[in-house]
């Protein structure tokens, strides 16, 4: 699921994972979830750190800093190493949920200066339930590793999938483009994929939440992800907490915040796998 920094929980739920030898066929991302993601399925999730979040926290505090320059410096960082993984060997595969620009209209809105003003505007209209402006100019899209069904990640987009599927209008002012085509933040259309894993053919789903309550399939929708979707089980995840309790909000973190997320996570995941629901 996305969240910003909240992501650091999806961070450590797979981490705990992988430590147990656990790891899926597929991994489906969205917005800040896409570095967790793709390195677990590369296995390799064990030798990310905390200095994925910690790193961009301590930038924020720097006058002038915005959003886009930390997934800017994260790709910068950590691109290099995870195309080498993921496209040098076997790997799970890996989707992307992003969120396309349908309209020249839009495309002019969401890539010029009233772009934030329309991203403060679309979260009330999310809060709202409105999302006629949304249905009417954007539409959900899938990069993946294995192109059945998706648009095919690669490593010449690889850095533009990873900044795209991140930037939200309100606090992101870089535009965001995908082969020349204008994209935006995965929550506007899907915050979660795990709708997309389900009718793809995987019959078990593991939705990976970073929110106390109630899972949307997007922001605009107040309905939760269902329990069986085309046949498919989904199997929820999910803090005991608000992460903004710890110290972890969606553009803001601390230290300590960070760490303690990090942690409830691992022990979410040890909860989880204790209920003995999800199969072997």
């Amino acid at each position: 699921m996305a969240g910003g920094f909240k992501g650091v929980f999806v961070h450590g739920f797979l981490h705990a994972l992988e430590t147990r030898g656990l790891r899926a066929r597929a991994y489906g991302c969205a917005s800040s979830s896409f570095f967790p993601a793709g390195y677990a399925a590369v296995g390799a999730i064990r030798s990310l750190d905390l200095s994925l979040w910690q790193v961009g926290a301590q930038l924020l505090q720097k006058e002038g800093t915005t959003m886009s320059d930390v997934i800017l410096e994260s790709i910068a960082r950590l691109g290099p190493q995870l195309k080498a993984l993921l496209f040098a060997g076997p790997s799970a595969r890996l989707l992307v949920a992003v969120t396309r620009v349908i309209t020249e209209e839009a495309s002019a809105q969401t890539q010029g200066p009233d772009a934030r003003k329309l991203g403060r505007r679309l979260l009330v209209e999310a809060a709202r339930g409105n999302a006629r402006w949304r249905d009417a100019h954007l539409a959900r899209e899938l990069f993946g590793t294995a192109q059945a069904g998706t648009r095919p990640l690669t490593r010449a987009n690889f850095d533009e999938v990873a900044y795209a599927t991140t930037r939200m209008l309100h606090a992101w002012p870089l535009p965001a483009t995908i082969e020349g085509q204008p994209y935006l933040d995965a929550s506007y259309t899907c915050l979660c994929p795990a709708l997309e894993l389900a009718e793809r053919g995987y019959r078990d789903v593991l939705v990976i939440g970073t929110e106390f309550g109630p899972l949307r399939p997007d922001l605009f929708t107040s309905a939760p992800l269902p329990p069986v979707w085309k046949d498919a089980r989904l199997h929820f995840a999910q803090p005991s907490c608000d992460l903004a309790e710890l110290g972890v909000d969606y553009a803001s973190a601390t230290p300590g915040g960070l760490e303690a997320c990090f942690e409830e996570a691992c022990r979410c995941a040890e909860r989880f796998l204790a209920a003995g629901r999800f199969p072997n």
